[in-house]
């Protein structure tokens, strides 16, 4: 620190060298593009740990190597409702500038997230197409066309007849409830000599719970030929009890999950066929979208994201802040070679 000097002429002087400072600076290019601004965007994981959202975080990392913005994945130790909103309570006293949220509970998480955009945070959402307080929802399809492509491929291994279960995450996770609604009324009104005997059996995207279910399952309902699931978690634990039965040709699992859980299910033939998104695609794009708002843009009908299954989005006609990808993938047996996730 430079003291001033104490007298007239040199406590004048201070002012003096700081404007003259001030006037040196190099002046503005007007042709040169200001520096983008680097935004702090965490994305919130329904649970941390499992293969889906470790994918989900590789991309989130993309995203950030990418752009030079600081982004990051958190999510709770166990799929819990409180635990994902004290963490983005955490998140609003550290002054982030967007939340990406894929939520446990969309009721759950609406107090926190107006919180959070009343505090001027961005919000976006995904598997949350119900979700009232964020700026935007990505979704990377329409949820009710998904449920009915999965019921297709299931009454098509099932020879469209016998009985079957379906499998959700919890009934707090919109999204799974969405796509076994639509699956089960599309059944109903095309295949009717399919019956569903268990609905919406919770797993809470836990594999070994899938597993004991399905061992119930199995116990309960000798005819048993179907699985239908939702979360990630029920494929490989519904095929690994489907297995162990060696009842592999008569129970048909299908639903969706990643190839890294259940490549030896499908190998096998006790898993039949698994529908996804690559869920690092979509933390890649929830991150751009943000990145947008945050930056005062619009998304429009047609948006491009640049991200494979997002290079032109549908606005949902009934919901604007609804933004639907065409981003699915299906993978059985014969598929396998080079298919990731």
């Amino acid at each position: 620190m430079v003291k001033p000097v104490h007298t007239r002429w040199g406590l004048a002087l201070v002012p003096l060298f700081v404007l003259s400072m001030a006037n040196c600076r190099r002046p503005v290019d007007p042709k040169q593009p200001p520096q983008a601004k680097r935004f702090t965007i965490a994305t919130v994981a329904k649970v941390d740990g499992i293969a889906w959202f470790e994918e989900m975080r590789e991309g989130v990392k993309k995203f950030a190597s990418d752009t030079g913005h600081d982004a990051f994945l958190q999510g709770p130790a166990q799929a819990d409702a409180a635990q994902q909103v004290q963490i983005i309570e955490s998140l609003i006293a550290q002054k982030v500038d967007a939340i990406c949220v894929v939520p446990f509970s969309v009721e759950a998480v609406e107090p926190v997230l107006k919180k959070a955009r009343a505090r001027g945070i961005v919000v976006v959402s995904h598997e949350a197409s119900s979700q009232v307080n964020a700026d935007a929802i990505l979704e990377a399809f329409d949820n009710a066309d998904y449920g009915r492509h999965l019921m297709d491929h299931l009454a098509r291994f099932m020879g469209e007849t016998g009985e079957y279960a379906t499998f959700v995450g919890s009934l707090t996770s919109f999204s799974h409830n969405e796509w076994i609604d639509a699956a089960v009324a599309h059944q109903k009104a095309r295949y009717p000599r399919m019956v569903e005997i268990a609905h919406k059996i919770e797993d809470y995207d836990d594999q070994n719970r899938a597993y004991a279910r399905t061992r119930e399952l199995i116990t309960a309902h000798p005819h048993l030929a179907g699985i239908l699931g939702s979360s990630m978690s029920t494929v490989p634990g519904a095929a690994l009890a489907v297995e162990e039965r060696g009842l592999g040709a008569r129970i048909h699992v299908v639903g969706t999950s990643l190839v890294s859980v259940t490549k030896r299910y499908l190998d096998t033939g006790s898993a039949k066929l698994i529908s996804f998104w690559d869920p690092a695609r979509a933390g890649y794009a929830m991150n751009k979208l943000a990145v947008m708002l945050l930056e005062g843009k619009k998304p429009t009908q047609a948006t491009d994201l640049q991200v494979e299954g997002y290079r032109s989005l549908a606005v949902s006609p009934s919901q604007p802040k609804l933004f639907l990808g065409s981003a699915w993938l299906d993978i059985a047996k014969a598929d396998l070679a080079g298919k990731a996730p």
